[in-house]
């Protein structure tokens, strides 16, 4: 690592930026970005342009202009792209000395990955985030320049680490410049800068400074014209060239582009060498991390003299073998034969240590064989599972792809494919896996190799999108397992009923009444007794024969996962599908305690993807039960988490708690964007939530006409679910409402067939509520008096509210004033306590009706002090005790970005310490725009 001095002495001579020859306005871009760095601001620019164009030297510029800050380097080797955090060695290799200083999970995914302690393959954006938190730690010294330059040779896991550390960076005082060809996935979107070729009158006099003799005036347009003013091409092409030879015309230098013939020029300049010294060249190439020892080593191997410091302006030798551009390298490395190419990596496999470095080692012997050879392919399949454990699972795919080319044994080369395939997977490369499935297809396979192709394919679809292709394909893989192996059968089976479920009515001719129905005449594994078998058993009989049946497994299988029963495996897998077998069973608290535990377990894990679907179900959860301030912190929690890993869950916390808050401005495009993109993705069970939410909104604002058939939409897409019976109770309000009551009956009569089964006061005080919209004179106020009772001893403050609403607008249709008095008021506290605006306005008017004058206040207490979504949850996590480093690992924010936003917190709340936070901001009812 490279730091500036700091403030230096009067006397003391600042270092000058490399002078530059133009390049007024790129320059003038760095300056700002410096600049604003040094203000305390973090800037993200990739400079971008054609090999040559100059992207190196601005590069350079800016690291000269930065003698002030702290200065981390690192690039991309071509050679290094399969070899997994290859670059994000060189980055942070100065840094690992403090890794003491950042949270606990984010220094063990570290250590891991560079191999400094043992452990389980980290989740990769633990790893980014990781990286954040080093990187901010030094930039609260002194502020940081990070440059990594040809970054389009990156390898996979560096160029996902920094795209994730570049997209998160905030108020770090750090600078982040990426010189690339070509921007990649992982960089895309990212602010770029567009080098182009220099003006003409520039590239006129760099071409001047190139060539000795007197150009005629033709031929030097000619050639800056060819060029297009690119500074490479104007320094290197005409070397070696004589005045005649220019004169004769560039363009008979060749008619490839303009990288290759800058390539043609660094090739005559190395055949006029002497063929060992060219030998010598093309060790240097193969050798990805230009090690001098190593690459005098592998020449001895060859028998030629390593005895250079430079070589004719190509290449020299200092800390590091230096090729003057990357184009030297491959120029030197293309336009060598095979043969030549096989005898340099052999020479380097033999002089790499096999202890130290065996994936390189692996990787140039792979590069010397001539044929398939099982010996090599064996040290491949060793580095892949090194990869893998490091988290670096395309690194893992790249060596597994090599091991199979290399592997003659038709059975050991589709098992390699199918290895391979699984790691390009969980590394996101699906075109990867999708060619080494197709190959693992066309080898030797029994019943299982073909049961696993089809799992494979199976959960790339549904990894890709959960949507309607997915369930078909897991219940054919549990289908063929079902003779092989049981438990996996079984355990595909369950993953089949997930997706069924995201699926819902969208689902391609496999819904979960067909996955429930196999599942149930399935084979059983005699011995388990595991927690997710009880909730395939309860999935598969709510189908088969009924909710009477399938309750009383589910709330077991609820149970379990929610009182540590579950392994961690299960809860990471399925927690959440425990919390839609205790909705389904009416069990408020096995919802809360089984969404509460996998989100627990998710964020001590790392386990990101599985925290985006978790995070969604536990904001359900708290919404339901009336907490919008820490549903909005959870839905925060999950565009974090959903942003930062690009996981696809829609939003279902967030359509909850905006169907509960009943602000239409909010929740009418929410619910609209969410049915376009389920109706699209396939995702059907998130389009019926939002149809649902949309009838509790019209229902709230009194428009139940509306209302109606929002709720029946909703009510008849897949009646075996929960959600379907929270579309009942909407429906029947509707119906009731707008003097429909045989289509309330119905309804009601559909309802009580779904809580009939339970002795849960979730479900019986629906029902009676239900009941009271239908029943007259007493029996209807019994009903109602019913379900206040039933739905106090619950943490359902919604419902409640909802209970003493209806009890109080039937007291008041039937002129008893007084006592609808009452309920209105609890109504119209508990509403506006809790931030439900439209009930609450409901609420008021009814009041109002009644004869008593009611001021509007707004929905939930401190409703002045209103933070966004993210500074609500990091206040919420900061009055409950959580450091700045534990909130930004929460939040994907590094420690100096949320003390950030802290700041802001303070000064919206008019507080000046953290201690301020627990009387400014109540535990529940604080509001947030």
């Amino acid at each position: 690592m490279e730091r500036g001095d700091g403030v230096r002495g009067q006397e003391a001579e600042r270092t000058r930026p490399a002078r530059l020859l133009g390049r007024r306005a790129e320059r003038a871009v760095l300056d700002r970005l410096l600049a604003e760095v040094r203000n305390g601001t973090s800037r993200v620019l990739v400079v971008r342009g054609e090999a040559g164009v100059g992207k190196t030297a601005l590069l350079t510029y800016a690291t000269d202009s930065a003698a002030d800050l702290s200065t981390l380097r690192a690039a991309g080797v071509q050679s290094e792209m399969e070899l997994a955090f290859a670059a994000l060695h060189q980055l942070c290799a100065p840094l690992l000395d403090r890794l003491h200083r950042i949270p606990e999970p984010q220094r063990r995914a570290l250590a891991t990955v560079f191999g400094l302690a043992p452990g389980p393959a980290p989740d990769r954006f633990m790893v980014g985030l990781a990286v954040l938190s080093l990187i901010s730690d030094l930039a609260g010294e002194q502020p940081v320049l990070v440059v990594v330059d040809d970054a389009q040779w990156l390898d996979t896991a560096t160029a996902q680490t920094l795209g994730f550390v570049a997209r998160r960076i905030g108020a770090e005082s750090v600078g982040l410049l990426f010189g690339a060809r070509e921007i990649g996935v992982d960089l895309h979107g990212l602010p770029e800068v567009q080098v182009e070729g220099l003006p003409a009158d520039e590239a006129h006099a760099l071409l001047g400074s190139a060539v000795e003799f007197l150009l005629d005036e033709p031929v030097r347009k000619r050639i800056v014209a060819e060029t297009g003013g690119n500074p490479l091409a104007l320094l290197e092409l005409p070397r070696g060239l004589t005045a005649t030879q220019l004169a004769a015309g560039f363009g008979l230098l060749g008619g490839q582009g303009l990288p290759g013939r800058i390539e043609q020029s660094f090739l005559r300049q190395a055949d006029a060498l002497p063929a060992p010294t060219r030998q010598l060249l093309l060790v240097a190439a193969a050798e990805p991390i230009g090690d001098p020892v190593l690459v005098r080593r592998a020449a001895d191997h060859l028998g030629i003299d390593a005895a250079f410091a430079e070589i004719d302006g190509l290449l020299s030798l200092g800390e590091r073998v230096t090729f003057r551009h990357p184009l030297v390298r491959s120029a030197l490395y293309g336009s060598a034969s095979e043969t030549d190419r096989r005898a340099v990596h052999l020479a380097l496999a033999g002089a790499t240590d096999s202890a130290a470095d065996p994936d390189r080692r692996a990787w140039h012997l792979a590069a010397a064989a001539i044929g398939p050879d099982e010996d090599v392919a064996l040290e491949l399949e060793r580095s892949a599972d090194r990869a893998q454990a490091r988290g670096g699972f395309a690194a893992a795919a790249a060596f597994l792809q090599r091991a199979v080319a290399l592997t003659r044994d038709p059975v050991r080369r589709t098992e390699r494919a199918l290895a391979g395939a699984h790691a390009s997977l969980q590394a996101g490369a699906f075109e990867t896996a999708w060619a080494l499935l197709a190959t693992a297809e066309a080898g030797k396979l029994d019943d299982l190799g073909r049961a696993r192709i089809d799992l494979l394919r199976a959960e790339a679809a549904y990894a890709q999108q959960r949507g309607r292709d997915a369930p078909g394909l897991l219940l054919r893989a549990a289908k063929t397992l079902e003779t092989l192996d049981v438990q996996l059968a079984r355990d595909t089976y369950l993953d089949a009923w997930s997706a069924a479920l995201f699926a819902g009515q969208l689902a391609a001719g496999t819904g979960l009444r067909e996955v429930s129905l196999a599942a149930e005449a399935a084979p059983r594994s005699g011995s388990s007794t595991r927690s997710s078998d009880l909730l395939l058993d309860g999935f598969a009989l709510l189908f088969a024969e009924g909710r009477s049946r399938a309750v009383p497994l589910l709330k077991q299988a609820a149970t379990a996962f929610g009182e540590q029963k579950a392994s961690t495996e299960e809860v990471l897998r399925w927690g959440w599908m425990a919390t839609a077998a205790a909705a389904t069973a009416w069990d408020f608290e096995a919802c809360r305690s089984t969404a509460t535990r996998q989100v627990e377990v998710a964020r001590g894990a790392g386990a990101l993807a599985v925290l985006a679907v978790g995070v969604n179900v536990l904001g359900q959860v708290v919404a339901l039960a009336g907490d919008f301030a820490e549903a909005t912190s959870l839905r925060a929690e999950a565009d974090a988490v959903r942003e930062a890993t690009g996981t696809h869950v829609l939003p279902y916390g967030g359509l909850v708690l905006a169907a509960l808050r009943g602000r239409p401005d909010e929740a009418f495009p929410l619910i609209d964007e969410t049915i376009a993109s389920a109706t699209a993705e396939g995702q059907g069970t998130a389009a019926q939530y939002a149809r649902w939410a949309r009838s509790v909104v019209l229902n709230g604002l009194g428009r139940h006409d509306e209302a109606l058939p929002w709720a029946i939409s909703a009510s008849e897409d897949t009646p075996e679910l929960f959600v379907s019976s929270w579309a009942l109770s909407e429906q029947i309000e509707a119906a009731a409402r707008s003097g429909r009551q045989r289509e309330a009956a119905a309804a009601l009569e559909q309802l009580q067939a779904k809580t009939l089964d339970t002795d849960e006061r979730w479900g019986r005080g629906i029902e009676a509520r239900a009941r009271g919209l239908l029943d007259d004179g007493a029996t209807a106020e019994g009903a109602y008096l019913e379900a206040i009772e039933q739905l106090t001893g619950t943490r359902l403050r919604p419902d409640l509210g909802r209970a003493h609403l209806l009890y109080g607008e039937w007291l008041r249709r039937r002129t008893r004033r007084g006592e609808a008095r009452a309920e209105l008021r609890n109504a119209y506290d508990l509403f506006t306590s809790i931030g439900m605006a439209a009930f609450a306005e409901r609420a008021r008017r009814e009041l109002q009706a009644t004869g008593e004058t009611v001021r509007r206040r707004a929905s939930g207490p401190a409703a002045g002090s209103r933070l966004t979504p993210q500074e609500l949850q990091i206040a919420s996590l900061v009055r409950d005790g959580l450091s700045n480093p534990e909130v930004g690992a929460r939040l994907f924010l590094s420690p100096r970005t949320v003390e950030w936003h802290l700041r802001k917190i303070f000064d919206k709340l008019s507080i000046s310490s953290r201690r301020q936070l627990r009387e400014a901001l109540p535990e529940t009812g604080h509001e947030a725009t």
